[in-house]
């Protein structure tokens, strides 16, 4: 990877995000200096990193055909291109607060002629009250992975942002949250205990040593009102620089025992990342 950005621009929060030629093809999202999200517009079924593998195969395993889903937070699109590939006639919306960032990852990485994604702009809270009527209830799939910078801020976090999620969801359908943490696991396991609180049912898929707290990383949390929560995962996940495992049931009720529900009175941001978090496939 060069050190030199190919493309940046200031945010409205004052961070420089930045597009960079990658070494493994492509391009890679870079806000504050930490690495966010890749994008290569030649394979959009190429998700580079672990985690955006983890939740592909999430959405991989919802029911065939067309998906009606939500991204709150925008990165590179690198799921909403994946979506758009796997599932042809998806229809999807977007939410992002920085239109600079927006315009930055389209300037390298147009999105696909055809595919149907539409970005909205402000924060995400706040415009999923804003969104139309005609997707309550009708989302298959809520893809929340909001960071500004490296964090996640704290009001995106809580019962009462779950619940306006909930909202709109099918059925069957699925959120799916990135949740990055690191020793005691302290964010996380609220995270969950949250989701399960909210929806009734959840997951969670990492590796055994992170769920151990014993470094950082990211956990995918699944929550559903009505689902059974995936189950197993695909071989190709065991192989993983850190092999992915699955816990639901008896075990992520052990995991997030004593852990607080988060509400808006007591909601905080997660920790300071671990950079080394953003390994990327070959």
């Amino acid at each position: 990877m060069t050190d030199k950005p190919a493309l940046e621009t200031r945010l409205s929060s004052g961070l420089r995000a930045e597009m960079r030629h990658s070494s493994y093809g492509g391009w890679q999202l870079v806000v504050d200096g930490t690495p966010q999200s890749h994008v290569d517009v030649e394979r959009p079924k190429y998700l580079a990193y672990e985690y955006s593998r983890r939740i592909g195969y999430v959405i991989d395993a919802l029911p065939a055909g067309p998906l009606t889903a939500l991204h709150l937070g925008a990165g590179a699109m690198s799921l909403a291109r994946y979506i758009n590939a796997q599932r042809p006639g998806s229809r999807q919306q977007v939410l992002e607060l920085e239109p600079a960032l927006v315009d930055l990852v389209r300037g390298v990485a147009p999105l696909p002629k055809g595919a149907s994604v539409r970005v909205r702009y402000g924060d995400a809270r706040e415009t999923l009250g804003n969104l139309p009527k005609g997707l309550k209830g009708t989302v298959d799939v809520v893809i929340v992975d909001i960071f500004a910078g490296s964090k996640t801020p704290g009001h995106v976090t809580s019962v009462e942002f779950y619940t306006l999620i909930r909202e709109l969801l099918a059925p069957q359908g699925l959120v799916v949250t990135n949740i990055a943490d690191g020793k005691g696991l302290v964010f996380a396991r609220g995270q969950l205990a949250t989701m399960e609180h909210v929806f009734g049912h959840a997951g969670a898929i990492a590796d055994a040593g992170l769920l151990k707290g014993k470094r950082f990383g990211n956990i995918i949390g699944v929550a559903g009102t009505q689902f059974e929560v995936v189950d197993g995962l695909p071989p190709e996940l065991g192989h993983e620089l850190f092999p992915s495992k699955l816990v639901r049931g008896d075990e992520l009720r052990r995991l997030i025992a004593g852990a607080p529900v988060i509400t808006d009175a007591n909601a905080i941001g997660s920790p300071d990342p671990d950079k080394r978090v953003f390994q990327a496939r070959s």
